[in-house]
């Protein structure tokens, strides 16, 4: 959107209003949006000695997926995905 793209002669306009709003509760992430892997029920409560690395392993067979499980839970987790807590309930992605 360019600088010139607010200029019109068509006076004030109402601003579009969007046109799903998501449901409150566990179905979106930190920023709002929807998640869709929320949806799936599949959830996984965090125990001490737990790292992402650890339950992607037990989860899925493979510690390096442990990014999925970060991704699908950064509004749960925060901005460092080394610090889980005991008792977070973790949404499992679907791979």
């Amino acid at each position: 959107m360019g600088l010139f793209d607010f200029l019109s002669n068509e006076g004030e306009k109402k601003p579009v209003e969007p046109a799903n709003k998501p449901a409150a509760g566990g179905g979106t992430d930190f920023f709002g949006n929807a998640n869709a892997n929320a949806e799936q029920g599949e959830t996984y409560t965090v125990v001490s000695g737990d790292s992402l690395s650890k339950i992607a392993k037990n989860h899925y067979g493979d510690a390096a997926k442990w990014h999925q499980i970060y991704d699908a839970n950064k509004g749960i987790i925060g901005s460092n995905p080394d610090h889980i807590e005991v008792g977070q309930v973790l949404t499992m992605p679907k791979l």
